[in-house]
């Protein structure tokens, strides 16, 4: 297609604006050394490696692939993280697990988190055969993993309205000794799979004695593997068939459910609690209000003005020409990709309005009933200041807590310093649950 000299000098640009919004150099200090010369392949890199924190990775394992992935060359990410995993799957299948149950355990849980990474990238086309087949294996080397830990963790499907509704359930050592426990259900976001949670946070919660659950709703990636479904902004009709299920379980204190939203589901799980009000208490890990308001913040002002508009035409023809351009960054491709993968649509403008239509009114936070536990990384650039909207909103219902930098948790959902969000983050939820009569 023939596009005009003004829409190609309009997308020259991106390469100045967006270019910069997961660089590797934070705006107080360096927060970690680069992993490439590409920032956003840094960044990624670096959040793979920080699920070493929780036994989804190997910090040797990632350094090794991070020097042989040339910055920007989707293929050789897959490539080298696909190695690592098909070293990982075949080295636990020679473990004899009855023997030794952790070295079998730990081997799968690292394979399936880097063929789970190797898919990182390739939602640039929605057609990859290895979208698809990777992911098969992904999760079967998650499960016999999860059939090795102390804590079992059993794979559920819950039937929402028109889809169905993928858990993980992990039973805490105490509840299955026959105690009824606090539970944490945790929902991911924009790009992340439910069994990254486990790795985040699921090994900290398991080890305070809760239940720990997540689960993934439509536009996430199993269920749009698997169900061809994209993002919808009616999030209560995921989380309520889940809280309804939770409440049959035996081992589960009715009084005491969490709903814990990372990333994205910053925004989906306070927005589900604006409809649904049996949660105890809410954590929304960042804060974020609408990912399509800062987005705009960010594009160049030009293409602002087309979306605006309603140009369908021009927008789409303005992201199309992006996501093929030398010159545009690697953030800008993928969020473009990946938001036309997880919506499940063909037209940037059709992903970008459904965008922001996942929206965290003033009128959907008044209706939150539970107090909210807002967390902030100082130098967190995705969520774009949000953090403190939503908490000013929630008002007194809003506990709000900046992760700093100097401590190595300034980032995005405090990646690399997980512990130090589980520590602020669970010790308020355990206060919150103490305080329950």
């Amino acid at each position: 297609m023939q596009l005009p000299k003004s829409l190609l000098a309009l997308a020259a640009q991106s390469s100045v604006v967006l270019g910069q919004t997961n660089g590797t150099n934070s705006t107080t200090q360096v927060a970690y050394l680069p992993l490439s010369t590409d920032s956003h392949f840094s960044s990624t890199l670096y959040e793979i490696l920080s699920w070493s924190n929780g036994g989804g990775s190997a910090t040797g394992e990632v350094m090794r692939a991070a020097g042989q992935i040339p910055g920007g060359d989707y293929d050789a990410f897959y490539k080298e993280f696909k190695f690592l995993a098909d070293s990982l799957h075949n080295t636990a299948e020679s473990i004899n697990a009855t023997r030794f149950p952790v070295s079998a355990r730990e081997a799968y849980f690292r394979a399936s988190a880097y063929y789970r990474a190797s898919n990182f990238y390739l939602t640039a086309n929605q057609t990859d055969p290895r979208l698809f087949s990777i992911w098969k294996t992904a999760l079967a080397d998650f499960d016999k993993a999860a059939s090795l830990s102390e804590a079992r963790g059993e794979r559920l499907t819950i039937k929402g309205p028109g889809f169905d509704i993928p858990v993980i359930f992990w039973t805490t050592p105490k509840a299955a000794a026959g105690a009824v426990v606090p539970t944490v259900l945790v929902g991911s976001g924009y790009d992340a799979a439910q069994e990254d949670s486990y790795h985040a946070i699921g090994r900290e919660i398991l080890d305070r004695g809760w239940n720990f659950v997540t689960y993934e709703g439509p536009g996430q990636p199993t269920v749009r593997r698997q169900q061809n479904l994209g993002f919808i902004p009616n999030w209560w009709d995921v989380v309520t068939p889940v809280v309804d299920y939770l409440e049959t379980r035996p081992e589960v204190d009715k009084k005491r459910i969490a709903l814990t939203g990372m990333s994205f589901g910053g925004i989906l799980a306070p927005l589900a609690a604006s409809r649904e009000h049996r949660f105890a208490a809410v954590l929304a890990i960042d804060g974020l209000q609408n990912l399509q308001t800062i987005a705009l913040t960010q594009f160049p002002s030009t293409l602002a003005q087309i979306f605006a508009s309603g140009n369908h035409t021009a927008f789409d023809a303005y992201m199309s020409l992006v996501r093929v351009s030398s010159q545009a960054p690697t953030l800008l491709k993928w969020f473009i990709g990946q938001g036309l993968w997880s919506f499940n649509t063909e037209s940037p403008y059709d992903w970008f309005s459904r965008l922001g239509a996942i929206n965290l009114t003033a009128s959907a936070l008044d209706n939150i009933t539970s107090p909210v536990f807002v967390g902030k990384g100082q130098d967190d650039q995705t969520a774009g200041g949000q953090e403190t909207t939503v908490a000013g909103l929630l008002g007194k219902k809003a506990y709000f807590h900046e992760f700093q930098t100097a401590l190595g948790a300034g980032e995005h959902c405090q990646m690399g310093a997980e512990p130090q969000l589980a520590q602020v983050s669970m010790d308020w939820l355990s206060e919150v649950f103490e305080g329950v009569a």
